[in-house]
Formats: structure tokens, C-alpha cells, sequence
């Protein structure tokens, strides 16, 4: 089965739903960017915390940036491209940073917090 027919199945519900009335279409965008915000700012945050870059911290940062790009290629795979894809755009960005800043809050608990 293709990955174009599994992603219209999956999220064929979804456009039917947001297309319904625009409050539905507003909040699928208010969540997308509250995601986006939340995923900034704690990638921010923990990049901060983690303090300047040595050997230990590089390592942190290249993980979570690898984690930040296999969460877009992933997303660029799943999401349709032939409807809504400004709304998936930003879920795509908002999930990446979100990954990222998830693995950056775990591990600035497990190496600098013991």
C-alpha cells in the first residue's frame, strides 16, 4: 500500500473536520502555533542552561539536532501534501522543535542535575 493512500486515510477526517467551520480551522492553528511556541522555547531554554560548548554539550546539541531533522523528514514522509499543507507545515516545525526541546529537557536531567 502506498504512503500517499495511508496518510489521505488518516488525515482525510481531519480537513473534513477543519473545513466544517472556520472556529475549527482557527483552533487546528492556534494549537500548531502554541506547539511551535512551547517547542522554541524550551529548545531555547535548555540550549541555554546546557551553558557553552565543550565535548559533552556539542554531543548534546548535534543529537538534538539530529532528532529536530528526522522529525521533518518523518513528518515530510506522513503529512499529504495535496491539501492543508500550510497547517501541516507548522505542525511539522512545531513537532521537530517539540522533539527536540523533549530530548534536551531529558537530558539536561539525566547529566546535569545528578
Amino acid at each position: 500500500m502506498k504512503i500517499e493512500s495511508i496518510s489521505n486515510t488518516i488525515f482525510h477526517p481531519l480537513k473534513t473536520w477543519a473545513e466544517t467551520s472556520a472556529g475549527n480551522w482557527n483552533m487546528l492553528l492556534g494549537i500548531g502555533i502554541l506547539m511551535l511556541l512551547v517547542g522554541a522555547i524550551l529548545t531555547y531554554v535548555f540550549r541555554k542552561k546546557m551553558g557553552k560548548a565543550d565535548e559533552r554539550t556539542n554531543q548534546i546539541s548535534l543529537k538534538s539536532t539530529l532528532i529536530m531533522l528526522c522529525g521533518v523528514i518523518l513528518c515530510d514522509v506522513i503529512f499529504p501534501k495535496e491539501y492543508m499543507w500550510e497547517i501541516f507545515l507548522l505542525f511539522k516545525y512545531s513537532l521537530a522543535f517539540l522533539a527536540a526541546g523533549v530530548y534536551l529537557a531529558f537530558r539536561y536531567k539525566k547529566d546535569f542535575l545528578n
